[in-house]
């Protein structure tokens, strides 16, 4: 209740519409609350279906090596279960304006702003982002399997999150864990970075001590040079919207930089991956400058993470007293300070093989 009085009072100061928007939040966070049962219980419990228990059989060793060997935070988070009967938590409604990439940011007494507002029922992302449409917006909804409440509440595993697979499901847990361990108000994009590394290099260490070979880099490879294509893009509409045009040539040329990246995309599919488009579903959905804003927000300096991991010798100790204390610098000198340490970085070594990370990644794709 701690988490959640706050955020109705913080409703009540802001006018009715902040009133129904936390008041949901309030609600799902306390269902989601309440779903919640020890995994050790479902464990034991013979009646507990059988691919479950392993499935948290396996989530629970992954969750033992991320406070063993990660230094990530040792309580209860991720040794609760919960069965929410959705294929999301959540659902994020990303905005912006018709002519730019900006997003419409949201502030939160607790996590500080954000460029999204999430909500617990589709219908309402839906409502929500219809609305904004109305006001000339560019909207986007997507659909988030799992989140952090940043330690206020042991976090469970959820059942959306069992679909993805066994070593999936470790990354995450090492992800949101890294969340609490550490998170800058305000900075999403350092937050996010800081912990895709930390499930980065957490899974190559995890299936290391495992004994198990380094991934494939096909899809990884995949992924980039797509991420790349829609990045490309998307300087190239900043461009359009920057440029002395009638709002009728901008919106002309903006629909036919969305055909260019179609284009693109086709052409790299059908040379380079044998006809076969994991993204095909994504590319030939309809598309906005909203759809467009996760990408390069989540991974952006992951470079900086991996090269400063690099610089104090793998130690993870150390290495969250170094991200501590970029954490505290105010914003600009922060990002200046990042880009000067991701400057260095030249290969991340992975496996004994040099493995370029890529900071274009969305959560949406991994």
């Amino acid at each position: 209740m701690r988490f959640l009085v706050p955020l109705l009072a913080f409703g009540l100061l802001n006018g009715c519409a902040s009133v129904s928007y936390y008041g949901q939040l309030a609600s799902g966070q306390w269902q989601l609350l309440q779903a919640r049962q020890p995994v050790a219980d479902l464990v034991a419990n013979p009646a507990t279906d059988s691919k479950l228990r392993q499935h948290l059989l396996k989530a629970e060793q992954a969750r033992a090596f991320a406070s063993a060997q990660l230094k990530l935070p040792d309580n209860r988070s991720y040794r609760v279960y919960a069965d929410i009967g959705r294929p999301f938590v959540v659902w994020n409604v990303f905005a912006t304006p018709e002519f730019s990439l900006e997003a419409q940011t949201h502030c939160f007494p607790i996590a500080g702003c954000v460029a999204y507002r999430g909500y617990y029922k589709q219908g309402a992302a839906r409502g929500a982002a219809a609305l904004q449409k109305q006001q000339g917006l560019d909207v986007y909804v997507g659909g988030v399997e799992a989140y952090s409440t940043l330690g206020w509440f042991d976090d469970p595993i959820l059942s959306s999150m069992l679909g993805w697979g066994d070593e999936r499901l470790a990354t995450v847990i090492f992800h949101e864990l890294a969340h609490q361990r550490l998170y800058v108000r305000d900075d999403t994009a350092f937050n996010e970075s800081f912990a895709t590394f930390v499930e980065q290099e957490g899974t190559r260490q995890w299936r290391a001590a495992r004994g198990l070979p380094v991934l494939a880099e096909d899809g990884s490879r995949q992924r980039d040079q797509f991420i790349g294509l829609v990045l490309a893009s998307r300087e190239r509409l900043k461009a359009l919207y920057a440029a002395p045009l009638t709002e009728a040539a901008k919106r002309a040329g903006k629909q036919a930089e969305f055909e260019r990246l179609r284009g693109e995309y086709r052409t790299l599919r059908d040379s380079q991956w044998g006809g076969r488009g994991r993204y095909d579903a994504w590319i030939n959905a309809p598309m906005n400058n909203a759809k467009l804003l996760p990408f390069g927000l989540y991974d952006q300096w992951v470079p900086a993470f991996a090269q400063l991991f690099v610089e104090v010798g793998g130690d993870w100790q150390v290495f969250y007293q170094r991200v501590e204390a970029l954490g505290r610098l105010p914003i600009k000198q922060r990002q200046q300070a990042l880009k000067s340490i991701a400057g260095q970085a030249r290969s991340y070594r992975s496996g004994g093989a040099a493995t370029r990370l890529d900071p274009r990644s969305v959560s949406q794709l991994r």
